[in-house]
């Protein structure tokens, strides 16, 4: 696995804190139903964020060696105040710095429990800068604010959910993986609009023996081209294929197969 700078994931994770506090306290209402998340409402799904980076940050800070329940983390809920912006940004505020100032301290190696077998603070690092860059996105698309990520952020969280997928088809932690496996086929991603240096190209080949991928420019079974953040959105299921700007090439129903079985959800 190739991951970006360790200080590259705290200061997205900052970043996007700010991003997400600065929708909470734009007049939104707060009750809202997500659309991309319709069990949750825009409170829920900011509570469910920061309850995220306290869990996180509080392991990180400790080094963990087993999975610490969420109901041992102080504030891990939210705050007490229901439909408070304010006391919802504070928390926001405060589980933020938490997180980052943990992962600041620890650097990327620090032994620390994680589920996907890989014992390091830095897989936290990466794991919650990806988290909160996806559900920024369903906020924004919960109160039609515009939405952007940096390329190196975007093409990464691409590779991880790659990288996610083969872990669950290995380890069999998902039942849907097992649909996966549709030997011939294959995916391709690409993002018309980034930096050829940035190499935002993927091949997925859903082979007997699991999905395999690598990055660059190939044919295969069915492609999605597009914008990288909205190539992006559209793979972790926040935009449908029709979406202005994105193109489906090929066997279509290759793509939606993937997306019918690929949800970490």
């Amino acid at each position: 696995m190739t991951y970006l700078a360790h200080e590259r994931y705290c200061a997205e994770i900052a970043l996007q804190v700010e991003q997400l506090r600065g929708l909470v306290t734009s007049g939104a209402d707060l009750s809202a139903t997500v659309p991309t998340c319709p069990e949750w409402s825009l409170e829920r799904l900011v509570r469910h964020m920061g309850g995220a980076l306290r869990w996180v940050g509080t392991m990180v800070k400790s080094r963990a060696q087993e999975m610490l329940p969420l109901d041992h983390v102080p504030l891990g809920g939210g705050p007490e105040e229901q439909g408070d912006p304010a006391a919802l940004d504070a928390w926001l505020a405060e589980s933020g710095e938490l997180i980052v100032g943990a992962l600041r301290e620890t650097g990327p190696d620090a032994k620390v429990w994680t589920w996907a077998g890989l014992a390091s603070s830095g897989f936290w690092a990466r794991r919650m800068a990806h988290e909160i860059t996806i559900h920024r996105a369903d906020a924004a698309l919960t109160v039609g604010a515009p939405y952007d990520v940096a390329p190196d952020i975007a093409a990464d969280a691409l590779d991880e959910w790659l990288e996610l997928v083969q872990f669950v088809q290995r380890t069999g932690a998902r039942e849907w993986a097992a649909e996966l496996r549709v030997p011939g086929r294959s995916i391709h991603l690409h993002a018309t609009d980034a930096d050829p240096a940035l190499n935002a190209e993927w091949l997925i080949e859903l082979g007997e023996d699991g999905v395999t991928w690598r990055r660059g420019h190939e044919k295969a079974t069915v492609a999605l081209r597009g914008p990288l953040t909205s190539v992006l959105l559209a793979f972790y299921h926040r935009l449908p294929l029709d979406t202005p700007g994105l193109e489906v090439v090929g066997e279509r129903e290759v793509l939606e197969l993937w997306l019918k079985n690929s949800s970490f959800g």
